[in-house]
């Protein structure tokens, strides 16, 4: 059994096929393909309120290609999420209408309810008895903040900061105030913080830190980086350092939001476990497959 994943980003769009495996009761899944397309929908929705024609065009087309894969993997299941570009794109209800032509039902989800996506597959590995948590997920349009204390979510947030709205000049001092002031008042009962941080660009930051995945990088160690990575210029980024040319911009813009968060929620380190919207969106479908398993049961 195959289940696929689609996320409509502000930077890019994704395609997860993952193969289910059921052992007994306990049911994971085994990621089989990942397509990522860098469409840069948010230099549109950002700026101009609207994705282009162009842009959109190319978007149609991607979905259609997607449609194609999920048949010729025999995909069972799938769930289709756009985040902020096609929120805050005035033509984005018409662009579902011309995406679901091509066969694929996409829904536009609230930033909280794309943090509830991410985290449902992967936070409770992390999650500690009597720990806390600053849990954040940089996306290009939004960053998705949550506070979980003894494996309980105790408040979340969605800010409209993100690496391609602050690359567009598009981010606002207020949103910067109003986040760092919301992670000081939620963080500031606990004695110690953890991070975990999710995101392509802080999956790119601890593989280039040399970090295992789930090494805890330091606050030290992200400000090297950054200062490192800065050093560069945009071309150099991509032809010295060999990033791709849809990261090598984001990064920047990226850690500043990553330092600026562990500096007000006081963190000394951030765990990044390396997977994203698409991850959640597999263990959603799955939890909604065992969900209903056990009603029928219930049923008998």
């Amino acid at each position: 059994m195959r289940y696929a994943a689609i996320d409509i980003g502000s930077n890019a769009v994704r395609l997860l096929i993952a193969d289910i495996i059921q052992n007994n009761d306990i049911v994971s899944f085994k990621k089989n393909t990942l397509v990522r397309v860098p469409l840069r929908l948010g230099d549109d929705a950002f700026i101009d309120r609207k994705i282009s024609t162009s842009k959109a065009t190319d978007l149609v087309k991607t979905m259609t290609a997607f449609r194609n894969l999920m048949d010729v993997y025999k995909v069972s299941e799938y769930m289709a999420c756009a985040t902020s570009a096609m929120r805050e794109a005035e033509n984005g209800t018409e662009l579902l209408k011309e995406i679901k032509a091509t066969g694929i039902d996409l829904e536009i989800i609230a930033g909280q309810e794309e943090a509830k996506i991410i985290y449902s597959s992967h936070i409770e590995q992390h999650l500690g008895n009597k720990k806390v948590y600053l849990y954040i997920d940089v996306g290009g349009g939004s960053t998705e903040l949550s506070v979980f204390a003894d494996t309980q979510l105790v408040a979340s947030a969605s800010f409209n900061i993100g690496t391609i709205r602050i690359l567009d000049n598009q981010d606002k001092e207020e949103t910067w105030e109003e986040m760092k002031a919301w992670v000081k008042t939620h963080t500031q009962p606990y004695k110690t913080i953890y991070g975990i941080g999710t995101g392509g660009n802080i999956n790119k930051l601890s593989r280039l830190a040399s970090n295992k995945e789930d090494k805890p990088i330091s606050y030290a160690k992200l400000k090297s980086l950054y200062e490192y990575l800065n050093s560069f210029s945009l071309k150099d980024r991509i032809n010295v350092l060999g990033l791709n040319n849809d990261r090598a911009d984001v990064i920047i813009p990226a850690c500043e939001i990553f330092l600026t968060l562990m500096k007000y929620g006081r963190l000394r380190q951030i765990i990044v476990p390396r997977v994203g919207l698409v991850d959640g969106i597999i263990q959603t479908l799955i939890d909604k497959h065992l969900s209903a398993v056990v009603a029928e049961k219930n049923l008998e």
